[in-house]
């Protein structure tokens, strides 16, 4: 196990990447831990950065987590993707900021209910929705 003197900032942000989408999938750790075949303290050490999570582990969560293994990367320093370099900003995914909008509980909530609803109708007339209220439509 590793120390607190040795986390490292690195180790730390890729256990707040997985706690992030855990919890945006609406998964407890207990349910993620199932999934992985490991405890759920396990799956707290790794969030908290007091386990390091090999490259193995980081793929299969990635899988569970339905998110490609970048998505644990962003936001680090020296870290631009592909699509980026171009000016574009990527929308399919969180780059974790102070201003982040995925780290707002409300907006955590809204991901919550939305992934609830019964099927892929009802999603696409809550997208419809919401992009007529912005005016994004």
């Amino acid at each position: 196990m590793a120390g607190k003197s040795s986390i490292s900032a690195i180790d730390e942000h890729i256990g707040q990447r997985v706690q992030l989408r855990r919890v945006m999938m609406g998964l407890s750790q207990k349910d993620l831990a199932r999934v992985c075949g490991v405890t759920f303290q396990q799956i707290q050490k790794y969030e908290t950065a007091g386990n390091r999570i090999s490259a193995s582990r980081l793929f299969e969560l990635s899988t569970a987590l339905d998110t490609p293994v970048s998505f644990f990367f962003l936001g680090l320093p020296g870290n631009v993707p592909e699509e980026t370099r171009s000016g574009r900003r990527p929308t399919h995914v969180s780059d974790g900021g102070a201003n982040d909008p995925l780290g707002k509980n409300e907006s955590l909530e809204i991901i919550k209910l939305y992934w609830k609803l019964p099927n892929d109708d009802q999603r696409k007339m809550v997208m419809k929705m919401l992009k007529s209220l912005t005016g994004t439509e």
